[in-house]
């Protein structure tokens, strides 16, 4: 796969549409998120089936996936490593699911998303024990600064109007904690599958490849859960039963699959750094949006938390920035598939 181009040779539209697809179709992914988990019918029951979404959102994932293998690559590359995807995959997937299980346990979307930028905590702690690697005060204040804004918005107790307060559920909070390790064994299993694949195929797979086939093994695993915890067959039935749900959730999927094509779309067309850049202040303001949409009234204290851990992100970013110049090649392979995170 060739190298894109500057930036300076690709078009303000086509930025114009790598941005507001990814702006665009993850603000209302999380909107939507935040919806399906909250919704009750009449009779007070309500979807809570997280495996049964992912086998939705998955083959959303995996239509426009194939469609754009199609169409831009005319096939998927040679010598997929199967089995490396299905490792990922499955880790990926459960990551996903334990998200959206946290939300269903009280978790609010906007802290969800605060502490899943903490994922680096499990891949730092693992590159310590299993090779000896040392970071650097900076980073270390990066991840305290992630940290410790999660525990002040968490003990913050926030609050909407009407309601008498209280913090997420601690069941919650342990399924966000199985989330970030799951997080932090598909990021080193994925860089090394695809240093491996470079090293002996002579290229790295394609954008598409790792779109299709990681979510197709995505959905294999979601598809094998549900069915086992029954929720594929009673999720089809609270779907048809509830048609306005049904469309909510139609479009929730579609969006994870529109704002992963886009992220696709701009890398083929940018700078990868401009992707990151792009990716992580929309999960910014996919913070503020939640808080201010579903009404949740925060203190000084929490506020103070929301800035450090935002402050912390950015640190993240800017870090990108100074090492452009000594290793573009090794931010192309940073960027991630981000849908939930």
């Amino acid at each position: 796969m060739a190298p894109p181009p500057p930036d300076g040779a690709a078009s303000p539209a086509k930025l114009a549409i790598g941005v507001v697809g990814i702006f665009g179709a993850f603000l209302y992914y999380g909107q939507l998120m935040g919806d399906i988990v909250k919704y009750q019918a009449e009779d007070g029951s309500k979807l809570e089936r997280e495996w049964f979404l992912q086998v939705l959102e998955a083959a959303a994932n995996v239509l426009v996936g194939l469609a754009g293998l199609i169409l831009t690559q005319g096939g998927p590359s040679p010598a997929i490593p199967y089995k490396s995807f299905l490792l990922t995959g499955s880790t990926q997937v459960l990551a996903k699911a334990m998200t959206q299980k946290a939300q269903i346990y009280g978790v609010p979307f906007f802290l969800a998303t605060l502490v899943k930028n903490a994922k680096m905590v499990p891949v730092m702690v693992g590159a310590i024990v299993l090779s000896g690697t040392r970071y650097p005060a900076r980073k270390w204040a990066q991840v305290a600064l992630i940290i410790g804004g999660v525990v002040l918005v968490t003990v913050g107790k926030a609050r909407k109007p009407g309601s008498d307060g209280g913090h997420a559920d601690v069941i919650g909070m342990a399924c966000l904690g199985l989330s970030l390790v799951c997080d932090g064994i598909t990021g080193g299993q994925q860089t090394a599958f695809k240093k491996e694949y470079k090293k002996t195929q002579g290229q790295g797979l394609a954008p598409y490849d790792l779109m299709l086939f990681t979510n197709a093994a995505m959905l294999g695993v979601a598809l094998v859960m549900a069915l086992a915890l029954d929720q594929f067959f009673g999720g089809v039935a609270f779907l048809l039963d509830h048609p306005d749900l049904l469309t909510a959730v139609a479009k929730f999927s579609f969006c994870s699959a529109i704002g992963q094509s886009a992220i696709f779309f701009t890398m083929a067309n940018f700078d990868p750094l401009l992707v990151t850049t792009v990716t992580t202040t929309r999960k910014i303001f996919s913070v503020l949006l939640d808080i201010v949409s579903r009404g949740y009234v925060l203190n000084g204290t929490q506020w103070s938390g929301v800035a450090a851990a935002s402050l912390g992100v950015l640190g993240e970013l800017q870090e990108k920035f100074g090492k452009k110049q000594h290793a573009h090649s090794r931010v192309r392979s940073a960027v991630e598939l981000e849908a939930g995170a």
